[in-house]
């Protein structure tokens, strides 16, 4: 756990910030030392935000005996760098709740995630089948536009008021799906007939278009909706920038979900982390998400980017009784041989054109080149109970991360702030070092488990080389190497005779810089 791989050369040096399902929020360098931090008092539900004024952003589980999905929220609060609540907002009642996620919008208003409670027989009268409901009543999705310094809601949307349905012609919204690809059909089902059919878990803005992209997992689609109406209009089908009124403006990734298509043109699965690229990064303009390929043949995730098939005023190209393009993604990064969080997760651009990449389900932050080597690998080594101790097995999915950022060094936040490195945020046993690579080129290639004999890895500079083991209490075992060694590749070929089963360190130092790496022997 904590830092796996850092090729200082081609990964894009910042400090990133990652919140696990624990009261606090890490912020790390690339070397994996702990720069900053801020407790909170809950877990998240689930995205925090380090803002241009630095602050944090923070999204908080509450209590709440009627919504209790993934990603339950209720309270949106921000936090000074000393850890103080500046300002809080509770959405949290039997009728409504934030979840997941919120954007923090160029004009400082936040725009949040949120469920609203329908009855079984609100959902019947908008033409709801009854036997595509396990419960009585429904949790569509809507969004509230909050001004903090008034905590006065300016702007709503509600998905409620643009739905179709083909199943009852006597209730509200019958019509054909296929002709409405605008709409959203409130009978199709993507994963179950539980209350939460939509499950929007991203939500971000373009500034340049005024449109927001949700990410609705059941329904393995993102959904582009015009932000420039009033409330008013953005509860109809007209008036707003793109006369559409809160009608979706754009939608990709599954087109069965409006009547067209079949299987093989279901291409998202359930994703996360919907955004768009900024202006001044490579790829500016083009969304970028996390395709989770939960339900794929073969089970696998990707970090893709799409090129939207947009004008330059904003408006969204569909020929009749077709599919909205692209047809495939204009960049893509996979590796079915390890890549796949069938929950959570998310991806970011970086100004060197690297890709930031956040396996969920494993905690595993990773960065990518274009060509889609990995230079930078994190391993989150926090679950809920707290840091753990290298060494440890980390419980499956216990240290999960549902997103993560990188800021670069001259983020405005960071300005004044002194951002001294300290220790990883994982614990060490009584007497193993932590410090991390500097000076090596390449850290310790250790396998996690060795039975009577290994291959050890490792790429260092000129200079004396030290390769040692310790046991659990830090007594030295082993020493492998001890001398000057070429710089270059070494490959070490390591007997364990002599050692008994049981959980071991590995220590490599050149200079003053070490790379620790942790093995269990088995017999």
């Amino acid at each position: 756990m904590g830092l796996i791989y850092h090729d200082s050369t081609r990964s894009y040096q910042g400090y990133t910030l990652f919140t696990p399902y624990y009261h606090v929020s890490y912020l790390i360098d690339n070397q994996g030392r702990l720069v900053h931090s801020w407790e909170a008092e809950r877990h998240p539900a689930l995205m925090c935000y380090l803002l241009p004024n630095g602050l944090l952003l923070r999204t908080e589980t509450m209590d709440n005996e009627v919504f209790t999905a993934g990603g339950t929220g209720g309270r949106v609060k921000l936090m000074d760098w000393d850890g103080n609540v500046t300002w809080q907002f509770d959405y949290n009642t039997e009728s409504v709740c934030t979840h997941h996620d919120v954007e923090y919008l160029p004009s400082g208003n936040i725009l949040m995630i949120a469920w609203e409670y329908k009855t079984r027989q609100e959902a019947l009268e908008a033409g709801r089948d009854p036997d595509k409901m396990d419960q009585d009543c429904l949790w569509p999705d809507h969004l509230i536009e909050l001004d903090p310094t008034t905590d006065s809601i300016v702007w709503r949307w509600h998905l409620w008021d643009h739905l179709v349905q083909d199943f009852d012609s006597t209730r509200r919204n019958y019509g054909v799906v296929r002709d409405h690809p605008e709409l959203v059909d409130i009978n199709f089902i993507g994963e179950s007939y539980h209350p939460d059919w939509v499950h929007t878990n991203s939500v971000a803005y373009n500034e340049r278009l005024d449109q927001v992209v949700l990410s609705s997992r059941m329904f393995s689609e993102i959904w582009v909706i015009d932000h420039g109406t009033t409330t008013e209009e953005a509860a109809g089908h007209t008036g707003g920038r793109y006369g559409k009124g809160g009608d979706l403006l754009y939608r990709w990734g599954n087109p069965r979900t409006y009547g067209r298509g079949d299987s093989s043109d279901w291409v998202l699965v359930a994703q996360h982390d919907a955004a768009w690229i900024g202006d001044s990064l490579p790829g500016a303009g083009h969304v970028l998400l996390f395709n989770n390929g939960r339900y794929r043949v073969r089970e696998y995730s990707s970090a893709e980017e799409l090129a939207l098939p947009v004008d330059s005023l904003g408006f969204y190209r569909l020929r009749p009784d077709s599919t909205f393009g692209p047809d495939t993604p204009s960049w893509m990064y996979a590796d079915t041989s390890w890549f796949f969080s069938p929950y959570i997760s998310g991806c970011q651009r970086l100004q060197n054109g690297n890709t930031l990449v956040c396996s969920g389900n494993q905690g595993t932050l990773f960065e990518v080149t274009p060509d889609s080597q990995v230079v930078w690998k994190y391993i989150n080594p926090v679950t809920p109970e707290g840091p753990m101790t290298q060494g440890d097995s980390i419980p499956w999915s216990a240290n999960s991360v549902f997103r993560a950022l990188r800021y670069s060094p001259d983020y405005a936040a960071f300005e004044g702030r002194t951002l001294t490195p300290g220790d990883p945020v994982e614990r060490y046993p009584p007497g193993v070092g932590h410090a991390v690579p500097q000076c090596l080129l390449q850290p310790l290639s250790v396998p996690s488990h060795v039975s009577s004999s290994s291959v050890l890895s490792f790429v260092t500079g000129n200079g004396h080389t030290r390769l040692a083991v310790y046991d659990c209490m830090g007594r030295e075992v082993a020493t492998l190497v001890d001398g000057v060694l070429p710089a270059g590749r070494h490959d070490l070929y390591w007997s364990t005779r002599g050692l008994a089963s049981g959980s071991y360190f590995l220590k490599l130092t050149l200079g003053t810089a070490t790379s620790t790496r942790p093995v269990v022997v088995t017999r």
